[in-house]
């Protein structure tokens, strides 16, 4: 039987009524993905205003005035504080709570919050600070020309590629190595616990791409019978302090490695390409004996399926990694299974621990 006009019309109503829907609910996304970097300037205001300390050190919440009276400022905008504070509070940054008696708000911490603090034993306040600054937002203007012309996106930015910028600029040197100290702390206890029986048959370890040492230092402090060795770029362990148990050893991981009975690398391969990934590995291999050596790789394992929050960070790292190195990027399995082979490694193993990052381990034979 033909459809009635009316119901045709209905149809098309409905039709039209659901495409007006769906549009300006796009629209509304577009809005919020066009200004998300608020959130991210938000965050490194708070962090900058130490406001998670400020309401930290008080042990319990407090009113938006105590929490601008303890701001390292003779005259701050309270106005500005409240607006600011408002929509960290609807990204679930802060709570507030409005009291019975008509007094001033109370504003406290969160999850998310604790992350914030300056003077924890693990924070990322450093690595977001280093992230969000005005040195490492430029390359991310640059991802348009990265994919008419190839090339790299910090050295469109800057001239030079990040390693060599950091070398003569002492305040990048400082911001990024203060950023990987303060992920090596909360991943490394990640790692610890995760990772117990991996580093007990060890005698010697070498963390390639340590930076200050800090990441060694938490390993032989578990683990006091290893022998450790940071080694990482000239510029980079010549402001490394003293760690008990390490030795700071300055070189070029292209040129060769320490000897050691195992080879540690946190968050060293996604920085580079395919090619320069297979040059590491096999200095690697050189490195450790032939029958009982072993790497352990300590990266991101994209799941293209997964969609929990650290899944979806994987992807954005990705980008990352087109904004800041010379060709890195984040792998799926398959893809790391390609590096390692072409590096000499044949036999693997990805262990999960307690964070975003996996365990690969990886062995010559």
């Amino acid at each position: 039987m033909a459809e009635s006009s009316d119901d045709g019309e209905m149809a098309t109503a409905s039709s039209d009524a659901v495409d007006e829907q769906g549009m300006l609910q796009g629209q509304a996304e577009i809005w919020q993905y066009m200004f998300n970097f608020a959130d991210s300037m938000a965050l490194k205001c708070a962090v900058e205003l130490r406001i998670a300390d400020i309401i930290h050190s008080h042990g319990c919440p407090i009113t938006l005035s105590q929490i601008a009276t303890s701001i390292d400022s003779t005259s701050p905008d309270i106005t500005c504080l409240a607006r600011i504070m408002r929509l960290l509070v609807r990204k679930k940054i802060f709570t507030v709570t409005s009291q019975s008696d008509g007094a001033d708000a109370l504003y406290g911490l969160t999850n998310s919050s604790m992350w914030l603090l300056h003077d924890a034993e693990i924070s990322l306040a450093p690595m977001l600070l280093m992230e969000n600054h005005p040195l490492l937002l430029a390359p991310w203007h640059h991802l348009s020309g990265c994919v008419k012309e190839g090339g790299f996106a910090f050295e469109k930015a800057h001239g030079r590629g990040i390693w060599d910028f950091a070398s003569v600029n002492p305040e990048l040197n400082k911001m990024f190595n203060d950023g990987m100290q303060c992920t090596a702390k909360i991943l490394l206890r990640a790692i610890i616990s995760g990772y117990k029986d991996g580093f007990g048959c060890l005698g010697s370890l070498v963390d390639v791409g340590g930076g200050t040492g800090a990441a060694m230092a938490e390993i032989v402090r578990a683990h006091p019978h290893i022998k450790g060795i940071n080694f990482d770029l000239p510029h980079v362990v010549a402001t490394a302090p003293d760690q008990n148990g390490v030795s700071h050893v300055g070189g070029d991981m292209f040129r060769g490695i320490p000897n050691a009975d195992a080879v540690f690398m946190k968050w060293i391969l996604h920085d580079w390409s395919d090619e320069d990934c297979a040059k590491i590995l096999k200095n690697c291999r050189k490195a450790i004996p032939e029958k009982t050596g072993k790497v352990i790789i300590v990266e991101l394992v994209l799941q293209p399926e997964g969609d929990s929050l650290f899944d979806n960070a994987g992807f954005v790292f990705d980008l990352l990694m087109i904004a800041h190195t010379s060709g890195g990027k984040e792998r799926t399995e398959l893809e790391w299974k390609k590096v390692l082979e072409n590096g000499g490694f044949l036999r693997y193993n990805i262990i999960k621990i307690p964070a975003f990052l996996s365990i690969i381990e990886a062995y010559p034979e």
